[in-house]
């Protein structure tokens, strides 16, 4: 099929791109694409023809989002806006990806996963921008997916993966990382194989979450890579209050992914997500 990647030069973006080079794939990116310009963006999404849309063109940076709230509802509310409408007119299917911060982060009880049916109650401008996407993306395209990731990392980066990789490898003291927020490190691979997935089930519709299974906290994912990576650089855990952010994180933000398992699809372990991608990133 012909699909066309909105943020196609993004990270999520570049592995869609090899992950699915079997179709017929366009990018569509800034300077030529522009999705807050609704004209426009209709009008190369008509002349493209896709069968499919996918959605990944963001403001993703939650603390810039924090302090620029006009661009990041321009961007994530009436950007989506835009694509939904231009996929209805050129009768594209839309795939869109959203976030965990649609979700308050403060979980009932413990261990907790935020399922499908949960209500969002956003924290942050980032978390409420996305959040408004997605409305308008099921207010005029119903049949559209919203796949909802978490924690992503992916070839190239840039990506927490990366980070903690290049400090590990660095001589010093030990490092400080977070261990009161948990949530489900998902590679891009594991999302382009869940859209791969998807875009083979014509019937699916709404919200979908795609992260890959099992909790941990970014201390856990750090000890876990410097093991992979034969990393002797100390980690020590610390709490969210040691490292104050612009914008609030999440506590627990795992996602449950109850529709893609009555799909009958069985996402990996974070662990073996990972191990496969650091054999691959860091060979």
């Amino acid at each position: 099929m012909k699909i066309v990647i909105t943020g196609g030069k993004g990270m999520l973006g570049r592995t869609l791109q090899k992950e699915l080079s079997a179709h017929d794939i366009v990018i569509a990116d800034l300077p030529d694409w522009d999705i807050t310009d609704s004209d426009s963006f209709t009008s190369k999404l008509c002349t493209a023809a896709p069968d499919a849309v996918i959605h990944c063109a963001a403001m993703t940076k939650v603390d810039d989002c924090e302090t620029n709230r006009d661009m990041a509802f321009k961007l994530n509310e009436e950007g989506s806006r835009n694509v939904a409408l231009a996929c209805k007119v050129c009768g594209a299917r839309l795939i869109a990806i959203s976030t965990d911060y649609v979700f308050s982060g403060e979980p009932p009880k413990e261990p907790w996963a935020w399922s499908e049916t949960d209500i969002p109650r956003p924290r942050t401008v980032y978390g409420a921008s996305k959040f408004a996407g997605e409305q308008m993306i099921q207010m005029i395209l119903p049949d559209a997916v919203i796949l909802r990731i978490a924690w992503l990392y992916g070839a190239g980066g840039p990506s927490f993966v990366h980070t903690m990789a290049k400090l590990g490898a660095q001589e010093g003291s030990a490092l400080k990382v977070v261990a009161d927020q948990r949530g489900n490190p998902t590679s891009c691979k594991v999302v382009a194989d869940e859209i791969a997935f998807l875009l083979s089930k014509s019937h699916v519709s709404g919200i979908v979450h795609g992260t890959c299974e099992d909790q941990c906290s970014w201390y856990d994912l750090t000890v876990e890579l410097f093991r992979l990576l034969n990393l002797k650089r100390e980690v020590l855990p610390c709490t969210t209050e040691e490292f104050p952010r612009p914008a609030p994180r999440p506590r627990n933000s795992a996602l449950k992914k109850s529709v893609l398992n009555l799909l009958g699809y069985r996402t990996p372990r974070w662990q073996d997500a990972l191990a496969d991608f650091v054999a691959d990133e860091f060979k």
